[in-house]
């Protein structure tokens, strides 16, 4: 992933919003990482025209206000936010919830590990894919 786009981190959680800050920093992502702690702040982040649309959304689906489920099916109203690539990363297991992420158009599906290892490799497993995948440009 070009370092110079942004990410967008959905995630109320702080131990994991600093679990996912340090294993960015362990793998050497250095992409600036915006940070918003429910739903509801995500879609003002995103329909505020002087932040930069993401490159990517790491999304958590449990969330108070507005849960990461919510978040998508509000986000693919808006024929621009829709075309953000978003992963979901979760404790959640639910096949529900696994079928209702995919029908709202998400682009992965990850539990988060407890253990830190497992958890760095989902991250770098993350970062490598978007690295060499081709997304379209944001402006059309």
């Amino acid at each position: 992933m070009n370092s110079t786009i942004s990410i967008l981190l959905v995630e109320d959680d702080q131990v994991d919003v600093m679990t996912i800050k340090r294993a960015f920093s362990d793998i050497h992502i250095t992409n600036p990482v915006n940070v918003c702690e429910n739903g509801v702040k995500a879609l003002e982040y995103l329909q505020n025209p002087e932040n930069e649309i993401p490159g990517i959304i790491l999304l958590d689906l449990n969330m108070p206000k507005m849960n990461g489920i919510e978040f998508l099916q509000e986000i693919n109203k808006d024929s621009r936010l829709k075309l953000i690539p978003v992963v979901v990363l979760t404790t959640s297991k639910e096949e529900q919830d696994k079928i209702e992420t995919y029908k709202l158009g998400v682009a992965g599906y990850m539990i988060k590990p407890v253990d830190y290892l497992q958890f760095v490799e989902i991250i770098r497993t993350i970062h490598l894919y978007w690295t060499i995948c081709e997304l379209p440009n944001s402006d059309n």
